[in-house]
């Protein structure tokens, strides 16, 4: 058996638009339900939600009985011998597209492009277990390298100031501009919405684009999110599953209960 074909990789290649959801509540029965709603990729988040490996493998099986949808999945921290080593954990999970946060520089992007290859391309260790299907697919090791899909974040300043740079590293899929952290970085915590961090945003969206790379956020707000679509950005998040489930059930206990009795 062939190593399978990354489809979300393929589509950033060809320039089509993929809209996303975020995971959040770190389980594998209702990742189930959301996989079934026909989003193009599934974020599980490692990084602000309660994942561990087990979980985050659940889910990954859960989604790949849905073939419209593709497991993305973000590690906690992607730089030094442990980012390397969650790496390794991750797409020997059979994770193909990883999203990492915090890349800064293109040195850093670089070593993340080596995490995730095996050699002579990279220092992945050589291993594969779910990944390759337990042996299942004989070339694993040699076709794996060209299948992973590299996501990295830019949500500081300093990223901003290094978009060209980081997208000229060659092993970068996409550029996920993180709107909540920038806008910290920016001296607006707590407000991404605020004119300088939306105009940063578009700013590096644009730029991204220009370099020939794929450009990616999330966004709650509808308009927001057709906006980005618009200018440029390839990969959108429009929603969380644990927000959808905290506003639905607030909407829901508000009919019926007084609007001053606060819980």
């Amino acid at each position: 058996m062939q190593t399978p074909v990354n489809p979300f990789k393929k589509a950033l290649a060809e320039k089509r638009a993929q809209i996303g959801l975020w995971l959040g509540l770190a389980d594998h029965y209702t990742t189930e339900i959301c996989a079934g709603a026909g989003f193009d990729w599934l974020l599980i988040d490692g990084e602000h939600s309660p994942n561990d490996l087990r979980s985050i493998l659940q889910q990954a099986q859960a989604i790949a009985a849905y073939p419209g949808s593709h497991a993305i999945a973000r590690v906690p921290m992607g730089h030094g011998h442990v980012g390397q080593a969650l790496i390794k954990q991750y797409l020997d999970l059979g994770i193909q597209t990883l999203l990492v946060p915090m890349v800064d520089t293109a040195g850093q992007a670089a070593e993340l492009v080596r995490s995730m290859r095996y050699p002579p391309h990279g220092v992945r260790g050589m291993g594969g277990a779910r990944a390759s299907r337990w042996g299942r697919y004989p070339n694993y090791a040699k076709e794996a390298n060209a299948q992973v899909c590299l996501l990295v974040q830019a949500e500081t300043r300093e990223a901003l100031n290094n978009i060209e740079a980081i997208t000229a590293v060659d092993g970068v899929d996409g550029i996920f501009i993180g709107p909540a952290d920038l806008s910290a970085s920016l001296g607006h915590v707590g407000n991404p919405g605020h004119p300088d961090v939306q105009g940063a945003i578009d700013d590096a969206i644009k730029r991204i684009v220009k370099a020939g790379k794929a450009p990616g956020i999330l966004t709650t707000d509808e308009a927001l999110a057709r906006h980005h679509l618009d200018i440029g950005a390839t990969f959108v998040a429009v929603g969380l599953d644990n927000n959808l489930l905290a506003r639905a059930t607030s909407a829901l206990a508000a009919k019926f209960k007084p609007a001053d009795v606060a819980r």
